[in-house]
């Protein structure tokens, strides 16, 4: 016995020897940039030179410059018990991953995801006021951290995830305002380079307000951040309200008047990110002409706006009425799943350069009490990232 672990631990010297004299360190950070994360994971074990190389903060900023898969972030919420799992999945379909169950403690039915540079903000609980949880999770390394509450007196809050690519951070904005004082609005600034929030002072744009009172922020639109942008949708008139992360300013950006649906009390607006760009998608009177139309910014300095029509190949009624969710930096656009079977589910996928609809299935890996009760909330495209996030005690609502 002690002759065959002498063998394994002259076996491991080897192997650590060669790994540290084969190749130049820039070499070996090449070709790990190049691939899958979880096999970058595995190599992390096998010699302690590049176990060393990996987790370099340089060779985590390569890595994210240089990814290309793409992969699926998921949350399904389980009626009978009302807790929500989330899980990883592939573009190609199959069985998901499951990466963490929130407990019923904080499980409401809200919920908002989005995605920059391989991290993933996840919003749970009531939107509209100062009564959620926010998760930032990076689905490929399993690892996740809960924003700290505020220190504000304040009672209507959202947290919107935003990356400032002149910092080369990410970073989450809070707009909050006061049911005492409806016309103050208090904004903050989350960052993820020293976990910390900060107070700014700035001004919103001539004639523009937050005052929920008066309907003007329309936030059900959700946020989207393009060009170290953030932009939620305002109403009354419609348009978009945006706030550059470098300068910390507010700005305003027109929508193209024949984007602007006729209900402008109840708009059917959304905003989504296309390779990039950022979008809007309208689905007014789409179950009277079959087609669904989404603007997308393509110059974003000089402003300009083009139309994508998606023209269904049934009757989109018929269909399970599916709503664009995600795009991320591809051409192909999810839309919103069905269900198959107690744990199958089916997401239509479209390609812009095809004009055509495929789909995929996707299958929980995991046991339910009663299947037919769980449904599918949010599905997101993100990509893989080794960045990571700051080690904290797991709450006990929180399970793996």
């Amino acid at each position: 016995m002690k002759a065959l672990e002498q063998q394994q631990e002259q076996s491991d010297d080897r192997l650590e020897q060669k790994a540290k004299l084969s190749y130049p360190e820039e070499i070996i950070e090449e070709i790990f940039s190049r691939l899958p994360v979880k096999s970058i994971l595995r190599f992390r074990s096998l010699s302690k030179p590049w176990l060393s190389i990996i987790s370099g903060t340089r060779f985590t900023k390569l890595q994210i410059t240089r990814a290309t898969r793409t992969a699926l972030f998921i949350s399904a919420r389980d009626r009978s018990n009302g807790d929500r799992h989330l899980f990883s999945g592939s573009l190609d379909g199959g069985a998901v991953t499951h990466l963490l169950t929130i407990g019923t403690s904080y499980c409401a039915e809200d919920t908002e995801a989005d995605h920059l540079n391989g991290l993933v903000c996840f919003t749970y609980g009531d939107l509209s006021y100062d009564n959620n949880i926010t998760l930032v999770l990076n689905p490929s390394t399993h690892k996740f951290f809960k924003l700290p509450d505020r220190v504000s007196d304040n009672y209507i809050a959202s947290n919107l995830f935003g990356f400032d690519e002149s910092r080369n951070e990410h970073k989450v904005l809070n707009i909050s305002q006061s049911f005492e004082d409806s016309d103050t609005i208090e904004i903050m600034i989350f960052s993820l380079s020293n976990y910390s929030w900060r107070k700014i002072d700035v001004d919103l744009p001539v004639n523009v307000s937050l005052n929920v009172s008066r309907h003007r922020w329309y936030y059900s639109g959700g946020s989207v951040c393009v060009n170290s942008t953030v932009h939620l949708m305002l109403r009354d008139p419609l348009e978009i309200l945006a706030f550059d992360l470098g300068t910390e300013k507010f700005c305003i950006v027109k929508i193209p008047s024949d984007a602007v649906p006729q209900d402008t009390l109840h708009p059917c607006t959304r905003f989504i990110k296309i390779n990039g760009l950022l979008g809007i998608v309208s689905h007014d009177r789409v179950e009277e002409s079959n087609e669904m139309h989404i603007w997308i910014l393509q110059d974003y300095e000089k402003r300009v706006w083009v139309k994508e029509t998606i023209r269904f190949p049934g009757s989109w009624i018929k269909m399970g009425r599916p709503f664009p969710l995600d795009s991320g930096y591809t051409d192909e656009i999810m839309f919103s799943p069905s269900v198959l079977s107690e744990d199958l589910f089916e997401v239509p996928i479209y390609d812009m350069k095809s004009r055509c609809f495929k789909s995929i299935q996707l299958t929980l890996d995991r046991q339910f009490v009663w299947p037919e009760a769980v449904e599918l909330e949010e599905i997101k495209c993100y990509v893989e990232s080794l960045i990571p996030l700051q080690n904290q005690q797991n709450d006990t609502y929180l399970r793996f």
